[in-house]
């Protein structure tokens, strides 16, 4: 029997991978669970199209990613923070202050990605 896989199953495979099991393992368990759904022709479709749209999602964020990388590295920050004589700074820089000093200069950038 092929399936087409909802997670990762230990010893078996990843998700939307499509795997052979015995019947009764996939007809009894993988499929009652939830874990696992019968690979018919219609599913496999469904499953290349899904995967289709994660590329080309995957790859525009990878684009976006390597353009903010491109402007980012033109760009030079100094935060002002106190410091003790040796120069060592009380505390740290956060990445909210990092965030406002790039927006003061035109790029806004998620402060969870920082």
């Amino acid at each position: 029997m092929e399936i087409i896989l909802k997670e990762d199953i230990v010893n078996l495979g990843y998700k939307d991978d499509i795997v052979k099991v015995k019947d009764g393992y996939g007809r009894n368990y993988l499929i009652p669970q939830g874990k696992a759904v019968i690979a018919s022709e219609s599913a496999k479709k469904v499953l290349a199209e899904n995967l289709r749209q994660r590329a080309h999602k995957i790859e525009r964020l990878r684009s976006e990613a390597a353009a903010m990388a491109e402007k980012l590295n033109a760009v030079s920050l100094t935060i002002a923070a106190k410091a003790a004589e040796g120069g060592k700074i009380y505390g740290s820089v956060s990445n909210i202050q990092v965030a406002e000093e790039l927006a003061k200069l035109g790029l806004e950038v998620d402060r969870k990605s920082i």
